[in-house]
């Protein structure tokens, strides 16, 4: 690694106290995330004690109401915290984001009661969640979903597979989708189910590419049992639920991906700097000085697309569209911006001393978790041209 540290990014946030913020997430990200990155990763550690510390520090509710232990900010400034958290280390900030979105339903959806009785012990209360709607035989078409809850008098019992589980294993609470009804989207039922409910049991995690330390696993429902009282929403409305938090969701991992992409730039700019060729530093040479600019150009019309559909969401209009195009470009640009990273480090890119190489591996799954780009593009056509004839 480079001795040159990263220059802190020049954000535009809305008040004084969204300042404060970003300055302790930058602080909590370079004690304690990033100097055990490389090595955690390395080793497949998770690193629940983050979680916790990050919890404590009211970071894991930041866009959730205050009077359940929620932080109250808008998700222009939530999505900065997940991209200085996800720069720092992406099994951290993409963990946030979906723990954040396990919570959604239930904070968009639940009863007041129910928000009362589980929120500030999911928000601020050192509790993770996971998100459980992909299944081995349902990816990109999730409404053909097949795990199902069954009524039994006041409870539910679920039985099925849930597959591609982040968290899945450690995590403390469950939202569920499963199907209570008729096939296809009316017939999905959102369920929170505790990590500790009897006949819940995680598969031994999956062997991955990239983000070693956060564990993905299938999860097995055994005719678990959840009373009613843990149904969110109404019977039928699981899948409204579950699109309204993916569009949250796109964003969060909108945000995640430019915050691998400009650690990767830094990483190159720093290394340019300081690496001599032919007696000058290499990035006294054009054709890297225009990668490095390509590089910055991406990342920057990332982070403005990905604020731009923020903005919109705390506005309360539309953006399912822009939270689609905002995942496309991001998760895209992460992409082609660690490739490029590790093309200007050489040979050294592509060891494991320098952290490009882990980041590039880490880029790639951006490009396909909570709907890959090809879904996105389908998302978005949808949106320009109305729905497929055929």
């Amino acid at each position: 690694m480079t001795d040159r540290a990263p220059q802190p990014v020049d954000r535009q946030l809305p008040t004084e106290e969204s300042r404060d913020l970003l300055a302790l997430v930058r602080e909590i990200a370079q004690r304690e995330i990033r100097p055990r990155a490389a090595e955690e990763e390395d080793s497949g550690r998770f690193p629940r004690e983050v979680f916790t510390l990050l919890s404590e520090a009211g970071l894991l509710g930041l866009p959730y109401p205050g009077e359940y232990g929620g932080g109250e900010q808008p998700y222009e400034v939530y999505l900065q915290v997940l991209e200085e958290l996800a720069a720092a280390r992406l099994t951290v900030g993409l963990g946030v984001s979906v723990h954040s979105l396990a919570c959604h339903g239930l904070g968009g959806y639940g009863s007041k009661e129910q928000q009362a009785a589980h929120l500030p012990a999911m928000l601020g209360g050192g509790l993770l969640g996971a998100y459980c709607l992909s299944e081995p035989a349902a990816g990109s078409d999730a409404a053909s979903l097949t795990t199902k809850a069954v009524r039994d008098g006041d409870d539910w019992i679920i039985t099925g597979t849930k597959a591609w589980i982040t968290h899945g294993g450690v995590a403390d609470f469950y939202t569920v989708l499963a199907r209570t009804g008729v096939d296809g989207p009316k017939g999905i039922t959102a369920f929170l189910v505790p990590g500790d409910a009897v006949g819940l049991t995680a598969a031994v995690p999956e062997k991955k590419m990239g983000m070693k330390g956060s564990p993905t696993a299938q999860l097995h429902f055994d005719g678990v049992r959840v009373p009613d009282s843990r149904r969110i929403g109404e019977e039928g409305q699981g899948f409204s639920i579950a699109l309204a938090a993916l569009d949250a969701g796109r964003l969060g991992i909108a945000a995640c991906a430019i915050g691998v992409a400009q650690a990767a730039l830094d990483e190159a700019l720093a290394y340019a700097l300081d690496r001599k060729q032919f007696g000058h530093p290499i990035a006294d040479f054009q054709g890297l000085r225009f990668m490095l600019a390509d590089m910055a150009t991406k990342i920057e019309a990332g982070r403005a697309l990905y604020l731009a559909a923020a903005r919109l969401r705390d506005a309360g209009k539309p953006f399912s569209r822009q939270a689609a195009m905002a995942k496309l470009f991001c998760t895209d640009a992460a992409m082609a911006v660690t490739t490029d990273a590790v093309q200007v480090l050489g040979g050294y890119g592509y060891t494991a001393d320098f952290p490009v190489e882990r980041l590039m591996r880490e880029a790639k799954v951006l490009q396909i978790v909570e709907g890959t780009n090809q879904i996105q593009r389908m998302v978005i056509a949808r949106h320009l041209a109305g729905p497929e004839t055929r």
